[in-house]
């Protein structure tokens, strides 16, 4: 019922608060053998966390990873992971203005009518924070895929507000603070810069891709392999939209174009005319690359005043104050890549429970 847990033979239950001592999560089912690590797990935690540029939130977290319990001699033991990450930069007085207001945009609202009371600092259960904990589980995840089926995972900012960027290369991405797939982007400086200076925030659209996975994972009808990267995808924060192969472009192409013919590739595989369906077809995987493009909202703690309400009824003007992200965009490829191993290990684990491979 409390929707803290993704996954069921993978099963990654998230806990913690943004100010909060410590955030984490406990991962069962992780299959025993498995080399593991801090070191393996913190590469990742680094892509993510905040203050590696002057472009997104400069809390000082260093967002260490400790494991807990599940890893014997260096490898799992087949028992419950628990992953903790400290919170070392709290500045909880920053919220102090707006414990009785509601912040337009925020879940401040919806949590006050679901539970009655909420934590007002940074966000409590609804912060960007708790995305800490995914990424260390999908770094465990994605370590299992790639040593046991080659699976790699990617992902690209292709859009920053109303700027789009055409796609150059992947490495490009690993290689400038805004995660994208293009050499230049003086353009994108500016436009951040002046974003910062008028105090506002914008929106972004990111590409996933996946490689490797196997053709054959994903279940009929109600387990479908797009459906579940879907509903994953759209329990990260500020999400709005996701879109599985061409998605709402779908809708202009005819089914002359929109097929994707199978051939043999000479090898005694398959190989793909396009890939319009993004790798996924029948809610089954095609053997080709996995491609999701998800629409994410601008942050929504500005410091422009707007007109909200408070807990008593009155009408108030809401400015957040503190340290946040203008494009909280720019920092969400590497959960999207930690979500989307999530979900893929889950289905590799149902297709060698079900089918023995």
């Amino acid at each position: 019922m409390s929707g803290n847990t993704l996954g069921n033979l993978f099963a990654v239950t998230n806990f913690g608060e943004s100010h909060g001592p410590a955030i984490g999560c406990v991962i069962d089912g992780c299959p025993p053998g498995l080399a593991l690590s801090e070191a393996d797990i913190q590469p990742e935690l680094e892509r993510r966390r905040p203050g590696t540029s002057k472009y997104v939130t400069q809390r000082q977290e260093s967002d260490s990873v400790q494991i807990l319990s599940g890893v014997y001699e260096g490898y799992t033991t087949g028992t419950p992971i628990c992953l903790l990450i400290p919170n070392t930069d709290q500045r909880s007085k920053d919220y102090s203005d707006i414990a009785q207001s509601f912040r337009p945009g925020h879940a401040d609202y919806t949590y006050w009518k679901k539970y009655g009371r909420r934590d007002p600092r940074g966000g409590g259960r609804s912060s960007a924070r708790l995305t800490a904990p995914t990424v260390a589980a999908g770094a465990v995840a994605r370590k299992w895929l790639s040593e046991n089926h080659g699976v790699q995972l990617r992902a690209c900012v292709t859009q920053v507000g109303e700027i789009a960027l055409a796609f150059e290369d992947w490495k490009h991405a690993r290689e400038n603070p805004f995660c994208a797939p293009v050499a230049d982007t003086s353009a994108l400086e500016d436009y951040m810069q002046a974003l910062r200076k008028a105090g506002d925030s914008c929106g972004a659209r990111l590409r996933v891709q996946a490689s490797g996975v196997p053709a054959g994972w994903g279940q009929p009808i109600y387990g479908r392999l797009d459906a579940d990267i879907a509903r994953a995808f759209m329990g990260l924060n500020a999400v709005k939209g996701v879109e599985i192969g061409d998605g709402f472009a779908c809708a202009a192409l005819r089914g002359s174009q929109a097929g994707d013919s199978p051939q043999p590739d000479g090898q005694g595989g398959v190989r793909f005319a396009s890939n319009h369906a993004g790798g996924v077809l029948g809610g089954i995987s095609s053997g080709q690359d996995i491609e999701v493009s998800v629409a994410i909202k601008p942050t929504s703690s500005i410091l422009i005043e707007q007109p909200s309400m408070n807990t008593a009824g009155d009408v108030v003007q809401v400015a957040t104050r503190g340290r946040h992200d203008p494009c909280v965009g720019l920092r969400a490829a590497p959960i999207l890549e930690a979500l989307l191993a999530l979900v893929l290990m889950e289905h590799a684990l149902q297709q060698r429970a079900q089918c023995g491979v």
